[in-house]
């Protein structure tokens, strides 16, 4: 494994953060769906389960091919804005589906 660099283990850190929100949304959404049967509900399962593969991917890259991004310090810090904006959109997500 590639030593991983401060940011790749920020972007990693924030993408296992991910995961536990997805979870945490396919229960309630799974619950909503149980009950209500909508298609908006069955979509939004849809989305949680492509993020979380692509979370838990990207997890798998970070750990196992982190000599991926070794190279470029750019490509690290775009890896890590886009998980940062990732999670603030999940935060945001989960807050509203809670109430």
């Amino acid at each position: 494994m590639a030593q991983m660099t401060s940011l790749l283990t920020v972007a990693s850190a924030l993408s296992a953060l991910n995961v536990v929100l997805l979870l945490a949304l396919l229960v309630v959404w799974g619950r909503n769906y149980r009950t209500f049967r909508t298609p908006l509900t069955l979509g939004l399962l849809g989305f949680a389960v492509v993020l979380l593969v692509e979370n838990l991917v990207a997890l798998f890259f970070f750990f196992d091919m982190g000599m991926l991004y070794a190279g470029s310090t750019l490509a690290q810090s775009t890896v890590l804005a886009m998980r940062a904006l990732q999670f603030v959109a999940l935060v945001f997500l989960t807050v509203v589906s809670m109430r």
